[in-house]
């Protein structure tokens, strides 16, 4: 539940940056991997394909069948380029749902996307990434786990 919950922190974006810019296209994708599509009741499985709105639409143009991974790790790279720009808030927001779903996602292909662009999110911040097993600590439904890498100055 904890790490549902964290899927969502993600899902609606930060405020002022453009609609149709590389944090929105990249949120696109991420919001078609965890959510159905509102407006054609399904599940979108490729960050191009038609359908979706303006919140779940395509991040790219392309061809039915087109490999996606190029087109979306250049999306990742100008996003990281305007990191200066977001609330670190919203993407530590992201950062964490990112990990989840490249941990946890149902398709191989779509979850290792996902658990590259986590590294390349957690390396442009000069960190290290988690481990699956460490994720699944932090954010198990487990009080006492939780506490045990949260701050004290943040505990209720």
């Amino acid at each position: 539940m904890m790490q549902q919950t964290v899927l969502l922190t993600a899902v609606r974006g930060p405020d002022g940056v453009p609609k149709y810019g590389p944090t929105k296209m990249l949120l696109r994708w991420y919001r078609r991997c965890i959510l159905l599509s509102a407006m054609d009741q399904a599940v979108l499985e490729t960050p191009y394909e038609h359908g979706g709105g303006s919140f779940t639409g395509p991040s790219f143009a392309a061809l039915y069948g087109s490999d996606w991974h190029e087109p979306m790790e250049e999306i990742v790279g100008a996003y990281l380029r305007e990191l200066d720009a977001i609330p670190h808030h919203f993407q530590l927001h992201l950062l964490h749902a990112v990990e989840i779903v490249g941990y946890k996602h149902p398709d191989p292909d779509t979850r290792h996307f996902w658990a590259i662009t986590y590294k390349r999110l957690v390396h442009d911040m000069h960190l290290w990434p988690e481990t699956e097993e460490q994720l699944d600590r932090r954010l198990g439904d487990n009080r006492e786990q939780w506490l045990e890498r949260n701050d004290v100055a943040t505990v209720d």
